[in-house]
């Protein structure tokens, strides 16, 4: 626990902050997928991380921060295409398979991916053979839900793309996570939050482009947007990104880049209890059989990393 010794990692700070990326976090699956009825899923990326970005980047440049700092936008490019863009557009598009529920509880083996990943604490993650066993009895839980989209009548047609397609998001968002830590965090002061504001804009520049490529643009009927889809898009920019991710860049400043990922754990419990209490949303005993095996093999994973 020593980096709560650190000058700008106090407990405070640090409890707020995963409450931002375990609560909040898993309650914008339940909102993404509100949104996605009148945005599509490019369209909704690029508005979201364009707003979040350019607030944050204002309140960056009031607090005196060097928001043009040269290096700081190399690194955060490769952060905000690699950890957002690509990440959030394979949530997106996977919910067009897959419920809000479904997305969060695939969404949990990102954890393993940060410690499969994390080469600099190999050493540290693998010196036991159970780290090992843990491993294999995680994936044997994705395995699990993905069996499940092949055999079900209950779930969406092609729903085994969307598992494929967050499986593909897991590990892009493990490795920008990584590069987040080991590379971007070290361009900026720990409270400082200019990196964000420029991973959401180069974020949002890459959902752009998609958006016009594929034409979203230009069909969309902003007249026919629902007033809960707006709320819904106001909430992912103010809490998802605004508080909850710079929350996250924040905590892998000061915290264990294996230890910040346990949010992964955290999160399709909030989102299968609003995907089904607010959304109406079917979970089968699978489901939350295979969340079950996910988080045991990461349980195991981390008693052994520590021990």
């Amino acid at each position: 626990m020593e980096s709560l010794k650190h000058p700008n990692g106090n407990i405070i700070g640090v409890i707020i902050a995963y409450f931002l990326i375990y609560v909040v976090w898993g309650s914008t699956y339940f909102f993404i997928g509100v949104a996605l009825k009148d945005f599509s899923p490019f369209l909704l990326g690029a508005l979201r991380f364009t707003a979040a970005g350019l607030i944050l980047l204002g309140i960056c440049y009031l607090r005196g921060e060097q928001i043009f700092k040269k290096s700081l936008i190399k690194h955060s490019a490769v952060s905000g295409i690699v950890l957002l863009f690509v990440d959030m557009a394979v949530v997106m598009l996977a919910q067009r398979y897959l419920t809000s529920s479904l997305v969060a509880i695939i969404a949990s083996s990102t954890a393993l991916w940060i410690l499969l990943l994390d080469a600099p604490m190999w050493r540290m993650n693998f010196r036991n053979p159970f780290t090992i066993v843990g491993g294999i009895i995680g994936f044997g839980g994705v395995v699990m839900l993905y069996v499940e989209q092949l055999n079900s009548e209950r779930l969406q047609p092609h729903s085994e793309y969307g598992i494929l397609l967050l499986i593909f998001g897991c590990v892009s968002w493990a490795l920008g996570t990584l590069y987040a830590k080991y590379r971007s965090s070290r361009e900026e002061e720990v409270n400082a939050f200019a990196g964000s504001a420029w991973q959401m804009l180069f974020a949002s520049g890459a959902f752009w482009i998609c958006s016009v490529v594929n034409g979203d643009v230009l069909e969309v009927h902003w007249a026919g947007i629902s007033t809960t889809s707006w709320l819904s898009l106001a909430y992912l920019i103010s809490f998802g990104s605004l508080l909850a991710y710079s929350a996250y860049v924040w905590l892998l400043k000061v915290r264990p880049a294996a230890e910040v990922g346990t949010h992964a754990y955290v999160n399709p419990v909030i989102a299968v209890l609003l995907g089904v209490f607010l959304g109406g949303e079917y979970v089968t005993f699978i489901q939350i059989a295979g969340l079950l095996v996910i988080l045991l093999g990461v349980m195991l994973i981390n008693r052994k990393r520590k021990a």
